[in-house]
């Protein structure tokens, strides 16, 4: 007896439960223009560690 009373509410309780599909926005995807860096005093000034990679 108990047995049943228990598959009654249990099916009861999950027979109200909803499933629905996740909601998606999907925006525009954003574009970031490359940074322009220009030297710093007339390209006289190279920071520590950049003249060993090159880049001064």
């Amino acid at each position: 007896m108990k047995t049943l009373l228990f598959a009654l509410i249990a099916a009861g309780s999950l027979s109200a439960c909803v499933v629905e599909p996740a909601h998606v926005r999907v925006r525009a995807p954003v574009v970031l223009e490359p940074a322009v860096v220009q030297p710093a005093y007339g390209g006289g000034f190279c920071p520590p560690g950049q003249a060993m990679k090159g880049r001064c």
